[in-house]
Order: structure tokens, then sequence, then C-alpha cells
């Protein structure tokens, strides 16, 4: 069985191609079934969201994932196709156990993919889609993920504007549990400050503007009240957490106020965070003690820094990444002896039991002691005859060796085999072209592929 994926990201392709190609929660079991129902497929999975769409298969010899595109959306794929990679056997392992690690996502150490991938998942073994392969698959892969959180800081730095808000926020009071926060300005960035600070526990939410509608629309969307902006002054020591973004020529909290509010709040601390460029807030207020103020600088060059962070943290998680590759790879491969060491065991037990049967006829009724000492001898004998081949078959395990010692010991132990279901094809099956113009080695049905305009990244890019 070989590993394919076919998908679109957001390193390869904008998002109006994205979206053509997006395949919505509501349909993902549909488009799960149909994969799982197209020539050659024998697993899959499909993963979805707004970064990406791929498509994951097991087949013996390969599927025609080009195909089945143009099947389900009902177009011509060849505009897609100068956006879509292609990947198999490591490096479809290594592709899906970074993105479930979220190194390829476009925040890298974000938790939500992860989620999204056991979704996917879930949607697979609902529809009957996934099997052993699949199972081993994403099943190391949550492992996988799990370690590079565990092992790594690539998940503990804030990226983002408003995520940075939050861990100041933290440093600051301790815990946010019950924290009020008043939005001062109604922008889409306070929002989105707000609507983080307030999934990390803080309490209520106060918003103000000049113009008093769009805060009441604002405070309706993040439920908070709106408050009359000439009333700021009078009610802004009620929060703990000013977000302020008024576009405002000048300064509206100064050194003054600062004051006022740590009068009224007996000292207790306030946290600015001034996003608005000019900016709201004074410089000097931030020399009242108690007041903590932030500008967006400020914030920026924090984010930059853990960026920085979580790149060094990123060399590491894929370090971490090969070692699990290579792990699984060898696990896969000692599975592909599995199915003759199996056949090669149960046809010396018949054996062994047919002798057996043959000796109580000829001696008659045994007595316990008799039957535990023939027992034990016949299976040690049974032991001692299956060593040799069955090392023979590990050690073969993962080469091209495999094959032959396999059928030369199915021949003479007259050995019949089910149909084999798990397997994973030596690694030299990978992609061609990177996006460095990097090449690698392909077989000869690949040579003809790439003839294709695809192109086809290794999961490093």
């Amino acid at each position: 069985m070989r590993f394919q994926l076919l998908g679109i990201n957001h390193k390869t392709a904008p998002v109006e191609v994205r979206e053509r190609l997006a395949i919505p929660e509501w349909k993902l079991e549909e488009a799960t079934r149909k994969l799982h129902a197209h020539p050659a497929v024998r697993e899959c999975v499909v993963f979805s969201t707004c970064n990406r769409v791929e498509l994951a298969v097991c087949s013996d010899n390969g599927a025609d994932l080009h195909a089945f595109l143009r099947d389900y959306l009902l177009a011509d794929d060849s505009q897609f196709r100068p956006y879509l990679y292609e990947f198999w056997e490591d490096d479809v392992v290594r592709h899906v156990f970074r993105v479930a690690a979220s190194l390829d996502s476009m925040v890298v150490g974000e938790p939500q993919v992860l989620g999204q991938v056991k979704h996917s998942y879930s949607v697979g073994k609902a529809v009957g889609s996934i099997a052993a392969n699949f199972e081993a698959l994403l099943s190391r892969a949550f492992s996988v993920a799990k370690r590079v959180r565990t092992e790594t800081a690539i998940g503990s730095s804030a990226v983002s504007v408003a995520s940075v808000a939050v861990e100041l926020a933290k440093k600051i009071f301790g815990s946010l549990q019950g924290r009020s926060v008043y939005l001062v300005g109604a922008g889409k960035m306070s929002e989105l400050a707000a609507r983080h600070l307030h999934s990390h526990g803080a309490g209520a939410i106060l918003v103000t503007n000049r113009t008093h509608e769009r805060a009441q629309r604002m405070a309706k969307k993040i439920g908070g009240s709106a408050i009359q902006f000439d009333q700021l002054y009078e009610t802004a020591d009620r929060a703990d957490i000013v977000i302020t973004s008024t576009g405002a020529p000048h300064a509206i909290f100064r050194r003054e106020h600062g004051e006022l509010f740590m009068h009224r709040r007996k000292n207790r601390p306030m946290f600015f965070i001034d996003i608005a460029v000019p900016r709201d807030v004074d410089p000097e207020m931030g020399q009242v003690d108690g007041i903590f103020t932030y500008n967006i600088d400020d914030l920026q060059q924090i984010v930059e820094s853990n960026v920085s962070d979580r790149g060094r943290e990123a060399q590491r998680a894929e370090a971490l990444i090969e070692e699990e590759v290579a792990r699984f790879r060898r696990r896969m491969q000692t599975l592909d002896a599995v199915p003759t060491i199996l056949a090669l065991q149960q046809r010396m037990e018949q054996i062994r039991q047919d002798e057996i049967e043959r000796l109580r006829a000829k001696l008659g009724p045994l007595t316990a002691e008799q039957q535990s000492a023939i027992e034990n001898l016949t299976r040690s004998i049974v032991n001692k005859i299956l060593h040799p081949p069955i090392s023979a078959l590990k050690s073969a395990s993962g080469s091209e060796d495999l094959t032959a010692t396999a059928e030369m010991l199915r021949a003479l132990f007259g050995l019949e085999l089910a149909s084999h279901t798990n397997g994973f094809a030596p690694a030299q099956q990978g992609s061609s072209l990177s996006p460095t113009g990097e090449t690698k080695s392909k077989s000869s049905a690949e040579k003809s592929e790439s003839a294709r305009p695809i192109l086809k990244f290794t999961a490093r890019s």
C-alpha cells in the first residue's frame, strides 16, 4: 500500500484560488465518501480548513486524484494545477506530522489545526474510509503533535497583537478571570483584542466611540455595554484593561487622567493597550504608579521577537519530525513481513496439532503430566524451527530483499496469504521538484508523470 497526498494551501495559492477548492465542514463527510469510492483508493482522509484542502489516500499503486478533483468540482482542473502539490510515501508522513504539529500553519505553533486534523480523522472513521494504514499514520501524528508541544516551546510565545495583549495582561494581573475590559474606539483590531481577552476569562466589556451608534453595534456583537463618549473619563476607572484606538489627532489619556484613575481605584493597577496611530495614550501617563501602557510598536516588537523564538523552536521540532518519520517508516516496513510471519506460525502450529492428534491415537489416554510434556516439547521444537526464517524476514524488512525472502519461505512451507493490507513502499518514490529547484530521484512511472505542469514540493517547503 502506498501513501499519496494532493493538496493546496496558503503557501501555494492565494485565497481567491483556495476558496474555489474549499470543502465546507458540512460537505466534508460527502467528499470523504466520494473519495473513498474513487478507483484504486483503499483508505482516505480529507483535510479542509480555511488555509488548506488536501486529499490523502492509500492505494496499491497510486490513484488519479486529479481526476477526483475534476469530477468532484465538475470543472477543468488545469487552472488549479500550478498551485497543487503532490506527496508520496515518506513525504506524506512528514507532511501530515508537520500539519498536526502546526509547523505548516500560517501562524506556526497555533493549536487549532490539530483539532481540525482530528475532526477529519473522526469523519473518516465514521464513513469507514480509515483502516489499518491511516489509523497507524494519524494516531502517530497525534502523538507527534503532543511530543512537539511537550519537548519544544513552539506554542508558548504569542504571535499576534491580540495574543500579546493577553500575555502581557496575564503577567500584570496574574489571572484574567473576571477582569473588566474597556474598548475606546470601535475598530476591528480593538474588537479582536477584546474577544481574545474575553476568551481567556476577562469579564464585562464596555464600549465607547465618538459615534454612539457604532459603539452600540460593537457592544451587541461582543456582548458588551455601550457608554456615551462624553462619559469616558467618568467611567474609565471601572476597567482593569483599556484598549484604545480612536484615530484622534492627539493623546486623549494624559498623566493627570492616570493619577485620577489610580485615586478612584485606590491604586489597583490599570493596563492600557494603545493601538492607535497617532497614540491615544501620552507616554507620561506610564510614569504613574499602577498604570501600565503599551503602544502598537511595543506590541509589534514582542510579536516579532516571539515569531523569532518560534522559528528557533520550529527547527528543533523539524528535527523531531524527521526522527518520527524514520521511526514510522521502520514500523510500517516491519508490517510488510507480518502476513508471512503469521502464515508461517499458523502453518507450523497446524502441523504440530495434527502430529499430537496422531500420537494420541497411538498411545491412548495420557496423563496430565504426559500431555504437558508433549505440549512443551513440540512447542519448543516449533519455536526452534521458526526462529531462523522469522529472523530472516525481520532482517529483510524495509529492504528490497523482503519480497524475495517472503516468496521463498511461502514456497518452501506452502503458505497462502490473505490480501496484503499493510505496507510502506521504499522512500525513493518521493516527490520531484522543491520550490528551490532541488531535484530528487524518481521511478520511471513518476518521470512520465512529472510531465504534468504540477508544482511538486517536498514536505520541507
